[in-house]
């Protein structure tokens, strides 16, 4: 297992900050109780979690370049025909993922294809799993042109904790399956925006994982 480059600043200072902490008890308390040691343990639990976050954990990747592949970790929560009107500029059927805070936060791209299109959107912090979360909440959006001529939309959005979506797409690049698209800190979700055509495996409620689970069939 890695730890994310996002997160490295992070996990330092929330470790500066713990040993700090601990170290000034050390020196000013001079009888501990219970309460000393659960705060001490709460610090500690903080930390793992905080590195937990950013892990890579080792994966046997999916290649598949008859499927979409998972870009993210987390729960189906959204299998919907909407209009997408950015980018695809037709009627789609839009999947959504929502990451908890303990599911790993890499995002990846689901396939082969040629960045057309990247677009960041301001909007609010509501919850990622609330289905309006989607159009309102703040965004970054990447338009993939497929080798078949098929255009597809992957949306990372922000979650009520998920204050930065980091996206390293650029347009005009050609991009490969499974390689890293970006990541958005302290849960959040990735909707993706396919063609009608395109055959779903998956159903609502189902687990996946990113670069490992097939979400649909290119067509």
């Amino acid at each position: 297992m890695k730890i994310h480059r996002e997160g490295k600043k992070i996990i330092f200072i929330t470790f500066g900050l713990s040993f700090l902490i601990v170290a000034l008890m050390l020196f000013l308390v001079r009888d501990w109780n219970v309460v000393h040691y659960l705060f001490v343990a709460g610090l500690t639990v903080l930390f793992v979690l905080v590195t937990a976050f950013f892990r890579i954990p080792r994966r046997i990747f999916t290649e598949s370049p008859s499927e979409i592949i998972s870009p993210a970790d987390g729960t189906i929560v959204t299998i919907e025909q909407v209009y997408e009107k950015h980018y695809i500029k037709d009627d789609c059927i839009q999947v959504s993922i929502f990451m908890s805070g303990t599911d790993v936060h890499v995002n990846r791209y689901p396939c082969d294809g040629l960045v057309e299109y990247v677009k960041f959107r301001r909007g609010n912090y509501f919850v990622a799993s609330y289905p309006k979360s989607s159009d309102l909440n703040e965004r970054t959006e990447v338009g993939l042109l497929l080798d078949n001529g098929k255009r597809i939309l992957i949306r990372q959005v922000a979650g009520v904790m998920a204050r930065r979506i980091v996206c390293y797409s650029k347009e005009g690049e050609r991009v490969k399956q499974n390689q890293e698209l970006g990541f958005i800190r302290f849960g959040s979700r990735v909707d993706l925006f396919l063609p009608l055509d395109f055959p779903i495996n998956v159903g609502l409620q189902d687990r996946v994982k990113n670069a490992i689970s097939p979400i649909a069939e290119i067509v």
